[in-house]
């Protein structure tokens, strides 16, 4: 239930630099313990005796936890508040993320991964519903855009504090390092994020609102958010797929790179720091569907770009791609609980994320099979036919649809 005399929180208060600072370190928390093990997968199917695909069952373990949870984490949501549900997810994850680098047996660091995945699901199953309750109408897609910039500190971080450690110290060191890490990032959120003032939990009302049915049943019927959860399930899938497959392509010829210089490839995350935010603020100008339409274009161009077997190519192809993908989760994620109705508005962002980690998952390990059986440059075709499916998507679902960006 939203809070009427309440308007949201606007550019300069100190509420809303709390908000985002607090969201911000609640996306680095999260999505750094996400990747933990993609920057040492390498090593990690070295050590299990996995091929490239089979360790990448990590990282796809730990979405797939994720997609699973981000429905019953918005549900409770509903019930108890936001801001408690995402701050007692953090804390299990983080618990259970110390445990995985004891796990000698593959089968339990899968389930582990998979458990940590679910307890990570509840930031990005309420962090956007919670926003757009919590911030003007006006600023949300520029509000939204610095929280998913926080999301890819969280990746760029997790993803080099793994691999620089792992590279010295074995892979379980770098992992036990990003979750180290992540509980101060956590702390942070916990110490910052203001309460909630723009909803009211379940159980604190005297109403009865929709059904759980008729709130998740709303988004799937709306041919908008239909659209907008093809955005997260293909793109997110295509990106996924290049970072846990690239490290192998550049190991081997003509490349020949070391682990250490691979890490430092995950840096192009940076472009994806800058591109959300900015991202937003286009949005909020121009109105997000061009924004999206652009981000996605610019996100097939650097897939192109990393096809080609110059090693700088490949690097400014993968700034270019990883620009233009958190460019178009910015907006598409933003987009999706401000066009859903009141009520509903935690279920279609966790729709979303469904739709985003499910893609992941899939892709992320499917891609592996295309990658090993056929190389590089049909794993790129594959990747651009992604890219141009959710573009024609887009353009088909979304022209018209309501854009209140502005």
């Amino acid at each position: 239930m939203l809070v009427s005399a309440f308007s949201g929180h606007v550019p300069g208060s100190r509420e809303y630099r709390r908000l985002l600072v607090g969201l911000f370190f609640a996306g680095v928390a999260t999505f750094a313990q996400l990747y933990a093990t993609q920057a040492v997968l390498p090593a990690l199917a070295g050590d299990t005796g996995s091929g490239p695909a089979g360790a990448a069952l990590t990282v796809s373990a730990a979405t797939l936890g994720l997609a699973a949870a981000v429905i019953p984490w918005s549900l409770w949501a509903d019930r108890i508040g936001r801001v408690p549900v995402m701050g007692i997810g953090l804390v299990v994850a983080t618990v259970l993320g110390g445990c995985t680098p004891f796990a000698h047996d593959i089968v339990v660091l899968l389930g582990l991964r998979l458990l940590e995945g679910a307890a990570l699901g509840a930031v990005p199953a309420v962090a956007l519903a919670y926003l757009s309750e919590e911030v003007a109408p006006r600023h949300v897609a520029a509000a939204a855009g610095s929280y998913i910039a926080g999301t890819t500190v969280g990746g760029l971080s997790g993803r080099i504090v793994a691999g620089w450690v792992g590279e010295v110290a074995g892979w379980r060191w770098g992992v036990a390092s990003v979750v180290l890490f992540c509980l101060v990032a956590a702390v942070v959120f916990v110490v910052l994020v203001p309460a909630a003032r723009g909803f009211v939990p379940g159980r604190a009302r005297s109403e009865r609102g929709p059904t759980v049915r008729r709130r998740i049943m709303a988004n799937v019927r709306s041919r908008v958010q239909l659209a907008l959860y093809a955005q997260g399930f293909l793109l997110m899938g295509a990106f996924v797929a290049v970072y846990n497959y690239l490290g192998f392509h550049l190991a081997g010829a003509p490349f020949f790179l070391a682990p250490t210089v691979v890490t430092l490839l995950f840096l192009a995350y940076l472009a994806g720091t800058a591109s959300s935010p900015r991202a937003g603020v286009l949005a909020v100008r121009h109105g997000r569907l061009p924004v999206l339409v652009g981000s996605i274009a610019v996100m097939a161009g650097g897939a192109v770009l990393t096809g080609v077997p110059m090693l700088p190519v490949v690097i400014v192809g993968l700034v270019v791609f990883t620009a233009g993908f958190f460019g178009a989760h910015a907006v598409a994620s933003g987009w999706t609980p401000v066009a859903a109705a009141p009520d509903a508005r935690a279920q279609a962002s966790s729709l979303y994320y469904l739709g985003y980690y499910a893609g992941s998952s899939v892709f992320g390990w499917l891609l592996g099979w295309v990658f090993d059986g056929a190389g590089w440059g049909v794993f790129v075709t594959s990747v651009l036919a992604m890219c141009a499916l959710a573009l024609a998507v887009a353009m088909s679902a979304l022209r018209g649809a309501g854009d209140m960006s502005r």
